[in-house]
């Protein structure tokens, strides 16, 4: 007989996350999740469907018909995007300059690309010209790039490349989850012809759903591999030997289910998709380019800080994220151990690096609601305390004065 269990109510201890995501949900976002169910095909809910892609055109800076919610993580979202704009046996480029990078050419390579790429060095990015130099060599079908990667807090310039790209007849993806909501980010300006975001950065809400936006000619593209299930078809659906190769990330079946047909694809993950309009709305009304100045605010707030207490800053400062700074970790001072005493003692969420930085940086994240001065202030304060008992020496009260410095030049 099996043991009965059952275990207590949830009740997460409070936590400040500090990391480089998930970020703490704005209380919004928060109220939005616990608002009740209704049903897919409902009015109100398909209504609330075309307002969120309304919201996120503005996000995105978009005016694409197909901006719309995939539902799953901010993967979810570059794996629909990658296996729906890409045939097997097409090329795809992948400008590689950290983990995530490393990720798309993984992507494209199951859904049976032929990968090229090229690599930087962790802690710098590409010069244009030089992506743009293999792309004229490689010529793609998808140049597919990372915008902001968390796992080197690096920002990749992307203007300029929409035009090699067109002149190529090359599709152009950016990988934006990172960096959408902290960072300047264009999507009709910029040529983008594709591009995926998740929640749990500078969005400000939970994971779990990935917003995305694709331009007429990558909608085309898609729309030319359309297929439509076997038992929802009528008269004059038929099969089609170009589909895409994955069912739950089939693009176009997506836009289907978005689009005025409403043809099922998978049941909408309501609670998700009111906590992605509200994020979409609290940017909005702050206004996307307000919201950058804040995340670029707090992001030099909390990188002088760091520098106040006496450490080093990881990466090249000029193509740093807004909203991620990477701190080396000082020489006899214990990666693992100084975030476990700022989680027990504080309650306080930082991360470690992935592949070569893992234990060489901290990365401390000032996103979404994170992204204010009181979170950067008693996050630089409890740094100081666990450091100085783990034997480093560091500033007495540098790094919240240093913070405090930026926040009077700003008069906050």
């Amino acid at each position: 007989m099996t043991t009965a269990f059952l275990p207590s109510p949830l009740d997460p201890p409070p936590r400040l996350l500090m990391g480089p995501g998930p970020v703490n949900a704005h209380p919004r976002v928060l109220r939005a999740l616990s608002t009740p169910l209704i049903g897919q095909y409902d009015p109100v809910m398909t209504g609330y469907m075309a307002e969120t892609s309304a919201l996120y055109r503005q996000v995105f800076d978009t005016a694409n018909a197909q901006t719309l919610l995939v539902d799953g993580t901010a993967r979810a979202g570059i794996e629909a995007a990658l296996v729906s704009l890409v045939a097997p046996g097409e090329r795809v480029l992948v400008p590689i300059f950290g983990r995530f990078g490393h990720l798309l050419a993984e992507i494209a390579a199951r859904a049976g690309a032929e990968v090229h790429t090229i690599e930087a060095e962790w802690g710098t990015v590409f010069e244009p010209e030089a992506i743009a130099a293999e792309a004229r060599r490689v010529r793609p079908r998808l140049l597919a790039m990372v915008h902001g990667d968390t796992s080197t807090t690096m920002l990749q310039p992307l203007d300029g490349l929409g035009e090699v790209c067109e002149d190529l007849d090359t599709l152009l993806y950016a990988d934006v989850t990172a960096s959408l909501g902290g960072n300047t980010f264009t999507a009709d300006a910029w040529g983008i012809d594709a591009a995926t975001a998740g929640l749990q950065k500078c969005l400000g809400g939970p994971s779990g759903t990935a917003p995305a936006t694709f331009s007429p000619r990558a909608a085309e593209v898609i729309g030319a591999r359309r297929q439509i299930e076997a038992g929802l078809r009528e008269d004059g659906d038929e099969e089609n030997a170009l589909r895409i190769g994955s069912n739950y990330f089939d693009l176009a079946m997506v836009f289907d289910y978005w689009g005025p047909r409403r043809l099922n694809h998978h049941t909408e993950a309501t609670s998700a998709l009111y906590a992605a309009r509200e994020c979409a709305a609290l940017l909005v009304e702050e206004g996307m380019k307000e919201a950058v100045e804040r995340h670029s605010l707090h992001g030099a707030a909390m990188a002088a800080g760091v520098r106040g207490l006496g450490l080093d800053v990881f990466g090249d400062q000029d193509h740093r994220m807004n909203n991620v700074v990477g701190v080396l970790i000082p020489d006899g001072v214990g990666d693992a151990a100084v975030r476990t005493a700022l989680l027990e003692d504080y309650g306080i969420e930082i991360g470690t690096s992935f592949g070569p930085l893992r234990g060489r940086i901290w990365r401390i994240g000032t996103m979404g609601y994170n992204a204010r001065k009181e979170a950067v202030l008693t996050t630089l304060s409890a740094l100081e305390q666990v450091l100085r008992r783990a034997g480093a020496a560091v500033v007495a009260g540098g790094g919240v004065g240093a913070a405090h410095e930026v926040y009077q030049e700003a008069a906050i």
